[in-house]
């Protein structure tokens, strides 16, 4: 048996997300570290776009070190001017959103923003 090399069995294979990517070679980085600049304030998808590691490699080790990860921010797009007013006014959440070009959610989700309290459903 001189000269024969042991190859893996065919059923096995190597994947290739078990070794390091070409963005991650070079890019040493540890759990400290990464604690510490989510702690700081960095998101998620910043450490991410900055280590080359993937969103679930990040969120875990993050977990694994016991921090408390922030809850997610729901983008709202600016308050269009008179909007407020125009509820205040009588207008329903409908009427509002369509004359804005924004969903029923958004334009509900942008009143309660603005600190607006809302009217039961139903005509009013």
């Amino acid at each position: 048996m001189a000269g024969l090399r042991w190859r893996p069995p065919s059923c096995i294979r190597l994947s290739r997300w078990a070794l390091p990517s070409n963005r991650e070679q070079g890019k040493s980085l540890d759990a400290e570290e990464l604690t510490r600049r989510y702690v700081a304030g960095e998101t998620i998808e910043g450490l991410v776009g900055s280590t080359g590691w993937t969103y679930w490699r990040v969120r875990n080790t993050l977990l694994s070190k016991g921090v408390t990860l922030r809850p997610s921010k729901i983008q709202l797009p600016p308050t269009p001017p008179g909007l407020v007013n125009a509820y205040n006014s009588g207008r329903s959440i409908r009427q509002l959103g369509a004359i804005h070009g924004m969903s029923y959610n958004q334009t509900r989700r942008v009143l309660l923003a603005e600190g607006v309290v809302l009217r039961p459903p139903g005509r009013q």
